[in-house]
């Protein structure tokens, strides 16, 4: 794939600086960073590099000579129009206006791959996230992590990676022991067993007593008959495979698959779990205290250690998340693993990247995602999360309240660490003021303006003269459209998400302004070459929209 501006400029920069110094006009130095961004104010260009002032108590020079040394050494590019010095020393480039208008043929042309990286073929990227224990539908509360990890999923994908998305199923312990005897319990109740008892700490929800139901009439009255202990076993493996089927198929709704459903009990009958407490022993990171056996974190600086066996002999999730994470690192060997947690596991963050640390294993692998809670609305008014009150619950509730599209737009718009509101009232309005509609109308009104123009006969191909795409408003449009390519490699490098829906909604924007202001479609003679560049760029605002759309995990329609 073409190389983005950024890296084109930061590439010219790098090699100014190598010859500013190689020439003895600049003292020779080290730089790991040259500093690229792009400025807030049109009037300082597309992107800005303030690497004089990083550079002049270590050169001891004026940050403004630095900054003339660097501008003067700087090589010839197609890629800059201009490059002046500004302020303090800072280097200001203003992209080629040809180069521009190259891209926006570019991008059309690439379409659906518009925005991806160079592949990665030994790069390899996990993403595991949701992984709720499989004792109940998943909640809504989980669906902001499920957005997050299926779209971040697509980013590293779209970045070259190869990538995998990974439910870890939870189906060992004593909660799981719980929900297969209220599986039980509910399964008498449902044949007439009044006397059956749900366990006082076991699942109270009424979507048991549905299950058991269903149970019931699969298999009628097989399991009376058994002992409870056989019966309460292949009753459980009946409700936890249905409860999987179930949390699957909400998943889907909202648009998010896995590649792999992990499940814990494997840990176990293939031995992992042992051998990886055996390797913690045997370096040295095993103690066993008040007859439970502990993870030695405080010896790689953690204030606490942390239980990995009870004294009654059950493994701790700690224990078995240990184990899990020597699968991923060490024996499928992924070299990158995101999970995506909770608030609720903020606690878990530094001990678990001592574990990592502790199986040897670089630390610097796992990266390890908080994600805040969210607030519901409906305008201004607070929803209360309680089914009794019928209000929103479950993650097909919400699905079926404000759509797939929807969830996903407004649980990506804001950064994973912060709290957020989500407004219901809003999610569904059909109006400017909603950026799912917004976004989506804009893509929608894109191909409105390319059907119609073929019903005319008029179509704008690959390496359409371009040239005639000079108003500031077609310009605007190309810059906009040539970030997003940008944009995927910094979301890979960064994991930050909330950056893809904000941009969406700009590129629509710049789109809405070049409607506005340039028709696309004229009936006047002489103006075929205006058509058919307008056109041009109308197909590559289309693509990028659609490849926004999609690693958002959005649909793009080509109507509304």
């Amino acid at each position: 794939m073409p190389m983005t501006a950024r890296t084109a400029i930061e590439n010219m920069v790098r090699d100014a600086a190598a010859a500013a110094m190689g020439a003895g006009a600049l003292p020779s130095v080290d730089i790991d960073d040259y500093s690229i961004e792009r400025p807030q104010r049109a009037e300082n260009g597309d992107f800005s590099c303030s690497l004089a002032m990083k550079l002049a108590r270590g050169m001891r020079m004026n940050p403004r000579a630095i900054g003339q040394a660097v501008l003067e050494a700087l090589p010839q590019s197609e890629v800059v129009g201009r490059a002046w010095l500004a302020g303090p020393g800072f280097v200001n480039f203003a992209l080629s206006e040809d180069w521009l208008r190259a891209r926006a043929d570019e991008a059309a042309a690439l379409g659906e791959r518009f925005g991806d990286s160079p592949a990665r073929p030994d790069e390899s990227a996990q993403v595991e996230f949701v992984s709720v224990n499989p004792t109940g539908p998943v909640h809504v509360g989980h669906a902001r992590g499920a957005v997050i990890g299926s779209a971040l999923a697509n980013i590293l994908e779209a970045a070259g990676y190869r990538v995998q998305r990974e439910y870890y199923v939870n189906d060992a312990g004593r909660q799981m022991e719980l929900f297969y005897e209220t599986a039980y319990a509910r399964y008498l109740q449902s044949r007439g067993r009044d006397d059956a008892a749900v366990p006082a700490d076991g699942y109270q929800g009424e979507y048991m007593a549905a299950l058991a139901d269903e149970i019931a009439r699969g298999h009628g009255d097989r399991f009376l008959s058994m002992d409870a202990e056989r019966a309460t076993a292949e009753i459980g493996e009946i409700a936890l495979a249905e409860m999987v089927a179930s949390i699957r198929r909400s998943l889907a709704r909202l648009g998010v698959e896995y590649d792999v459903w992990f499940r814990e009990r494997d840990l176990y009958a293939r031995g992992d779990f042992e051998r990886v407490m055996a390797l913690l022993d045997e370096r040295g990171f095993r103690t066993e205290r008040d007859g439970a056996i502990w993870f030695a974190a405080t010896a790689l600086g953690e204030e606490r250690d942390a239980v990995l066996i009870r004294s009654n002999g059950s493994p701790t999730y700690f224990a078995s998340d240990v184990a899990y994470h020597y699968d991923k690192l060490v024996e499928r060997g992924f070299d990158r693993v995101v999970d995506i947690w909770g608030a609720d596991h903020q606690g878990h963050v530094s001990r678990m990247k001592a574990a990592v640390k502790a199986m040897g294993a670089n630390p610097d692998r796992l990266t390890l995602m908080i994600y805040q809670l969210v607030t519901f609305k409906r305008g201004d008014e607070l929803v209360r999360l309680s089914k009794r009150a019928g209000d929103i619950v479950t993650v097909d509730d919400l699905v079926d309240e404000v759509g797939a599209d929807a969830c996903r737009y407004f649980f990506l718009s804001r950064a994973a660490d912060t709290q957020m509101e989500f407004d219901l009232e809003l999610a569904v309005r059909q109006s400017a003021d909603n950026p799912v509609y917004y976004v989506q109308y804009a893509h929608a009104r894109i191909a409105g303006i390319i059907g119609a123009a073929r019903e005319r006969g008029i179509e704008a191909s690959d390496g359409a003269d371009v040239s005639p795409l000079t108003h500031e408003a077609e310009l605007a449009l190309i810059r906009q459209i040539i970030r997003l390519p940008e944009l995927v490699e910094t979301m890979a490098a960064s994991l930050e998400v909330h950056h893809l829906p904000h941009y969406a909604r700009e590129l629509a924007t710049a789109f809405h302004w070049f409607y506005q202001n340039c028709r696309v479609v004229s009936a006047e003679a002489g103006d075929e070459a205006i058509t058919r560049a307008r056109l041009r760029l109308c197909q590559a605002a289309k693509a990028a929209l659609a490849r926004c759309l999609s690693l958002m995990g959005m649909s793009a329609p080509e109507r509304m």
